[in-house]
């Protein structure tokens, strides 16, 4: 039955699209499906055998796919498994235990596991970053290094844009339209961005999002990762007050490399080439 979408068919039209986007993949590449203890996993590794390992995770309503734009400049230099995450579009199982819970660090075990790597670098955005977090606090022996973009769980959830996206849900495909360009908003309109822009469009026409708040780790706790932190925050984002975020991290972790940019919101540009450097030194 299906579970995050509205309807078998329109799950067929995500994933068609899904697939479509997977063909365009800008280096060589493979596409694993691997058994958990939630269901089936699906992730598209890539870069260099032998690279510093990297698990990426994406946020709610998001896919391998997202990571596009940037696939390119992190896997010249590390070996990059882009994970589907369970619940959301794309081809793994749609399970969706309680975020509070600690199911989601029992399927990264999975798939650490799957993927023969007993310990690796972490790199979550939005949802995903929350994720990743969850993981390094649960887990700390296994993860090498944490990078974090625009992640939840950090800075306060803001309300007001959800009341905006709630009354442009009424609005069908225009109001998914204006939503989208409110999330948007700094993001360079580049080619790549632009097919995940469509992606993201099409696939919020059909998925159900997930409505479950979002956990915020305190300060406390942050002091808790035991590993090297480098986070990137858009100070315009509409989603999250990724101000707030950023002045929690330094607090809790004072050698962390938090960059703050003024100009960009949920959709974070130009993180990439320093996320390798710093990936690479921190000897993930």
């Amino acid at each position: 039955m299906t579970t995050v979408y509205r309807s078998a068919e329109g799950a067929e039209a995500v994933r068609r699209r899904y697939d479509a986007l997977l063909e365009d993949w800008p280096v060589p590449s493979e596409t694993r499906t691997f058994e958990t203890r939630l269901g089936d996993t699906f992730a598209v590794v890539s870069g260099p055998v032998g690279a510093p390992p990297v698990v990426a995770l994406q946020g709610s309503g998001g896919t391998a796919a997202h990571w596009l734009p940037d696939i390119a400049t992190l896997a010249g230099h590390l070996r990059v498994h882009a994970v589907d995450a369970p619940g959301e579009p794309g081809r793994t199982v749609e399970a969706r235990p309680p975020l509070g819970s600690p199911a989601y660090a029992e399927w990264l075990d999975d798939v650490l596991d799957a993927l023969g790597l007993p310990r690796a670098a972490f790199l979550g955005t939005s949802l995903g970053g929350w994720w990743a977090l969850d993981y390094a606090l649960r887990r700390p022996e296994r993860v090498a290094a944490l990078v974090l973009v625009n992640p939840s769980g950090i800075g306060r959830r803001r309300v007001a844009p959800l009341l905006g996206f709630a009354a442009y849900s009424l609005f069908g495909a225009w109001g998914r339209r204006r939503s989208l360009a409110m999330v948007a908003k700094g993001s360079p309109a580049d080619p790549a961005r632009r097919a995940i822009g469509e992606f993201t469009l099409a696939t919020f026409e059909h998925f159900k999002p997930r409505l479950e708040p979002i956990p915020v780790f305190p300060v406390e706790r942050l002091r808790e990762l035991a590993m090297p932190v480098q986070a990137h925050f858009g100070a315009h984002d509409v989603l999250l007050d990724q101000r707030d975020a950023a002045a929690k991290l330094r607090e809790a972790r004072p050698d962390a490399d938090v960059r703050l940019a003024e100009d960009a919101g949920h959709f974070l540009p130009g993180w990439a080439e320093s996320t390798v450097k710093f990936l690479r030194g921190a000897g993930s």
